[in-house]
């Protein structure tokens, strides 16, 4: 069978990932990228045309699959000029920095066709998916609250460059903790559905030189369902992830570091402890592989246009709740 012929729009960190990983698994790459230097930078890591003009890279050849990794303001017009030329695409969250670009997308994709899989990665990483499995099996009883809780801090996350100089750093760029660590907004539609309140602030505290937002503390609220408060933060060390499922008959309680699920269930602390030995990269080769299956004509499973549409619904909810400091409400469809 002929290599899949794959475009990567944006040859920073993540599209130089999912490169790596599509390479690995039989793919032919061409990249683009505004910046030649990334370009070149992929190039030496991976066999890979290049390009810095969108139009010229999309009519050099005849692609079976499209990889938008570019910074969030240009995720709608890349994955539309792809999905317009009939090319299946995986889009890297969010899907924009705004609901209504968000919506645009969504439209041109139940239109297309071609399909369209959305990259919340964390839904393919193999300790989750084990959480969702305990919770669905009612292992600790109800769910009466869940913390989520980030905290990394910006200038560590890419050590080759200033962190001034990356798209995080930027709020017209998409940058910011609320949009690009919306993970952990995406992980709480994919365990507990849409909540229906929220309240909470978004905000730049730190002295990092940014003018996107460093800090978001959240509060939602599930009629039938738990509360759930959300900290996300890029000012903090040591870095942390991890997420406590309090219920009726126990605590469930997920890291990354150490990589560990851990049940307790008395008062004293006292756990049954799950390690794992996956590493980050493993859930982009998740994601690469059910984007190989969807290229194949199998439909997205795992995330879909829809998933990312709620993603923002959320995001421009809760982003209203900061400024008017009041509890909003949401809904299936807000």
């Amino acid at each position: 069978m002929d290599a899949k012929h794959i475009l990567i729009f944006g040859a920073g960190s993540v599209g130089k990932r999912h490169a790596r990983n599509l390479a690995a698994l039989g793919c032919r790459i061409s990249c683009m990228d505004v910046r030649e230097d990334r370009c070149q930078e992929l190039a030496q890591e991976v066999d890979a045309e290049r390009f810095t003009d969108e139009c010229e890279a999309l009519a050099a050849s005849r692609y079976d699959g499209v990889v938008v990794g570019s910074p969030p303001y240009v995720h709608v017009r890349q994955s539309i000029a792809a999905l317009k030329a009939g090319i299946p695409v995986l889009l890297e969250k969010p899907v924009a920095p705004d609901l209504e670009g968000a919506r645009r997308l969504a439209a041109a994709v139940e239109g297309a066709s071609a399909p369209l899989l959305m990259g919340y990665t964390w839904r393919w990483w193999p300790p989750l998916r084990k959480i969702r499995a305990l919770l669905g099996a009612g292992v600790i009883g109800p769910i009466q609250h869940v913390q989520f809780h980030m905290s990394a801090h910006l200038a560590d996350w890419h050590p080759w460059e200033r962190y001034q100089d990356f798209f995080m750093a930027r709020r017209e760029m998409g940058g910011g903790a609320l949009l690009d660590e919306s993970h952990w907004i995406d992980l709480m539609l994919w365990l507990f559905g849409m909540p229906s309140r929220v309240s909470g602030r978004i905000e730049k505290i730190s002295d990092l030189e940014i003018d996107s937002d460093d800090n978001v503390d959240l509060l939602f609220a599930y009629d039938d369902g738990p509360r759930v408060s959300m900290h996300l933060d890029l000012y903090g060390r040591p870095h942390e992830k991890f997420i406590r499922f309090v219920g009726s008959h126990g605590t469930l309680y997920w890291s990354t570091d150490p990589n560990q699920i851990r049940i307790g269930r008395g008062w004293q602390q006292d756990w049954d402890i799950m390690t794992y030995d996956c590493e980050r990269n493993d859930m982009f080769v998740g994601v690469a592989k059910e984007f190989l299956d969807v290229i194949a004509g199998e439909p997205p499973a795992t995330c879909a246009i829809e998933d990312g549409v709620r993603v923002l619904e959320i995001v421009e909810t809760a982003r209203r709740a900061s400024r008017e400091e009041r509890v909003m409400s949401l809904g299936p469809s807000s």
